[in-house]
């Protein structure tokens, strides 16, 4: 297996597939979860003739289960020691749900010719926790209710969300598979609790909006209007208007887990706008 390790001893997972002088696409991916995540968007591309690269974040999947570091910045930071042993210029991130805000903070800051543009799909900027500044957020119960679940029963909790609202299983007539919900769990389990409970703070409680203003490269932001997780009223119209060159992809009726259930919709667009 390959691995990266970055400052503080932590070692970084990845997966690089397909031909190294081939333009990069990068993908981050969401919480709990693994780059195994990203199967169905790597297999497309990979068969494009793309490079196709994706890691486990810090805590995740294969990756040290780490007490320390779990939030944006060293998040961002991590990528970045990826990006700089692997040599990837010019490259395309995209990022899901968490993984959408850790493309936010690491495209805002990566060295000049890193990356060409950038994608967020069912992503967690602008900012998810309801306050003073962000009235049509989620309340911050929401998230205590995801780590009180998490501490009590993890196992369980991992079932319950892809069973449910993750994939939109929960709405009459879903076409429900459970070869997904075990993956998700799956997953899921092979990362490190503290990790995950830390990481819960880092998805709902970091302000990306400074990162989306300081964006400069093509932005993709995708979104389903029927996003359980990250309610789509308070994340992508709004994540579109800070960017400098965003454009924002809306697919009715979709979950937030639409790469998964959608692969045949959400692959082509992400290739239509790579090409672009």
């Amino acid at each position: 297996m390959s691995f990266v390790k970055t400052q503080d001893g932590t070692e970084i997972y990845y997966k690089d597939w397909g031909p190294k002088d081939a333009q990069p696409i990068v993908f981050h991916h969401g919480w709990p979860l693994s780059a195994d995540d990203w199967d169905g968007q790597m297999m497309y591309f990979l068969e494009k003739g793309y490079r196709v690269i994706a890691h486990d974040r810090r805590g995740h999947g294969r990756s040290t289960q780490t007490w320390t570091g779990n939030e944006m910045d060293t998040y961002a930071a991590d990528v970045a020691v990826l990006t700089d042993a692997l040599d990837l210029k010019n490259a395309v991130h995209i990022g899901h749900s968490t993984g959408g805000g850790e493309v936010a903070h690491y495209v805002a800051r990566a060295k000049p010719g890193r990356v060409g543009k950038a994608v967020l799909i069912g992503a967690v900027p602008p900012i998810m926790v309801k306050s003073d500044k962000n009235p049509g957020g989620l309340p911050i119960e929401v998230f205590d209710g995801f780590r009180a679940a998490l501490v009590a029963n993890r196992a369980q909790f991992f079932l319950d969300v892809p069973t449910g609202p993750f994939y939109g299983y929960n709405r009459p007539g879903a076409k429900v598979s459970q070869g997904v919900i075990e993956n998700w769990w799956r997953q899921g389990m092979a990362g490190g609790a503290k990790a995950h409970y830390d990481c819960i703070k880092a998805f709902s409680e970091t302000d990306f909006t400074d990162d989306l203003k300081a964006i400069t490269v093509p932005t993709l932001v995708m979104h389903g209007d029927d996003d359980q997780i990250v309610p789509y009223a308070d994340s992508a119209p709004l994540s579109v208007k800070l960017l400098k060159n965003g454009t924002l992809k809306t697919y009715p009726g979709l979950p937030h887990g639409l790469c998964t259930t959608h692969p045949e919709i959400v692959n082509p667009d992400l290739l239509d706008f790579i090409k672009s």
